[in-house]
């Protein structure tokens, strides 16, 4: 089994939940800065309430651009089931909001992706962490 402790990279907001929607706003907002599509979002949580079940804030936001992502499959196809990236919002137990994402670094680990890829893989790890810190306030 792999380790896959290195994987996940995670930013408070540093706000409580009741501002998690003008999180997910701040987010949706810096992401069409970059020109980065939405692909979809899931309400984890709504869809747990649908069948009578709680679960705190979780929202899933899938995103991404063909020109970072394609160069990855290009390399290996099979980074496809990674991509678009994802971003998920959620809320802890004491109640503050957490950002969370895969490392894109992680992605061509699991992937074995070559170097041909690399370019794409460091520019997608640094876009992540500069919006990760940008929506987060950190």
């Amino acid at each position: 089994m792999r380790d896959h402790s290195n994987a996940r990279q995670r930013h408070r907001f540093g706000a409580k939940s009741f501002l998690c929607k003008r999180n997910d706003e701040r987010l949706l907002a810096t992401l069409a800065e970059r020109n980065l599509t939405v692909f979809a979002r899931v309400d984890h949580a709504a869809g747990a309430a649908s069948v009578g079940l709680s679960l705190r804030t979780t929202e899933l936001v899938i995103f991404g651009n063909p020109k970072g992502g394609t160069p990855l499959m290009q390399d290996q196809q099979s980074a496809g089931i990674d991509l678009p990236l994802k971003a998920l919002g959620w809320e802890d137990p004491e109640r503050n909001v957490w950002l969370s994402y895969n490392d894109p670094t992680w992605i061509a680990q699991r992937h074995s992706l070559g170097a041909r890829s690399n370019s794409a893989v460091t520019v997608m790890a640094d876009m992540l962490r500069r919006i990760a810190h940008e929506v987060a306030g950190s």
